[in-house]
């Protein structure tokens, strides 16, 4: 399936970025990622012509969008679905409740027979040894979170502003390789898998080149199913998935997987 052009690359020479939500300059009108937004970050040919014609209290703020937000931005943030201006707090799609985004697809049939096809590869011993232990575990995972929320709390470590009632704790099992097996991490309810995937990275110090279309993705997996979590999706709607739900206190892995692939075998080994 050809890639969707979206997107644009930063143009400082030495970086060329892809970056889906880019800036736009408002001295000299070029395109940039997040690090080279700012005009002394990508030498804009303008600040000087700038500083000397517009007085101090003369620069222009782009407000954000987002209804009740009173943020402002100095350079614009453009959602280039929707086309409005954003703080950066609310640049993403699901942020920002975008009137383009769309709505999370059911999982393909292509995903659900390949569930079936790994199944199929364990003999009918090992296949009954995986459901008995599935069964057992289903039951307690739930117990299980609530007895391992309280300590998470703790030690949890994530965006101290966010309300209390909005926060989600997991055990992070970092990538096989890490210096750290796992991490105490805590989110937002409302945030995208996306967005998930991006702040534990951030936390864990990971390298993430989610925005490079041949790079490995760093995806967020299910570690009762394997099955890599969609980007689009929102963390509450894996808290309320009727068959491997997510659960507050619990556990999920972080790893880097091809772009084809779509779940790992062996999560045990993340956990034990």
């Amino acid at each position: 399936m050809a890639e969707l052009e979206l997107g644009q690359h930063c143009g400082v020479a030495g970086c060329r970025q892809l970056d889906f939500l880019p800036f736009v300059c408002d001295g000299c009108s070029g395109v940039f990622c997040l690090q080279h937004r700012s005009r002394d970050a990508h030498g804009c040919s303008e600040v000087n012509i700038r500083n000397n014609s517009v007085k101090p209290d003369q620069h222009k703020s782009y407000p954000c969008s987002y209804e009740g937000c009173n943020g402002k931005e100095l350079l614009p943030v453009l959602c280039p679905y929707c086309g409005k201006h954003f703080c950066l707090r609310h640049r993403h799609q699901s942020d920002h409740e975008c009137e383009k985004l769309d709505t999370p697809k059911p999982r393909m049939a292509a995903t659900q027979q390949l569930v079936k096809d790994i199944i199929g590869k364990y003999n009918s011993k090992k296949s009954e040894e995986a459901k008995s232990k599935k069964r057992k575990g289903a039951k307690n995972s739930e117990t299980a979170a609530k007895v391992a929320l309280m300590k998470l709390k703790m030690h949890a470590c994530g965006d101290k502003s966010l309300p209390e009632t909005e926060r989600i704790y997991f055990q992070v099992f970092l990538p096989k390789g890490s210096k750290e097996k796992s991490k105490p991490m805590f989110f937002c309810s409302k945030w995208s898998i996306g967005k998930v995937v991006d702040f534990a990275a951030s936390l864990a110090s990971l390298k993430n080149e989610n925005n490079k279309s041949t790079a490995q993705k760093l995806r967020l997996c299910h570690t009762a199913s394997g099955e890599a979590l969609p980007f689009e999706h929102t963390l509450e709607t894996w808290l309320s998935d009727k068959d491997y739900p997510l659960y507050n206190g619990g556990n999920i892995i972080l790893e880097y997987l091809d772009n084809d692939v779509l779940f790992i075998e062996g999560t045990e080994s993340y956990l034990s």
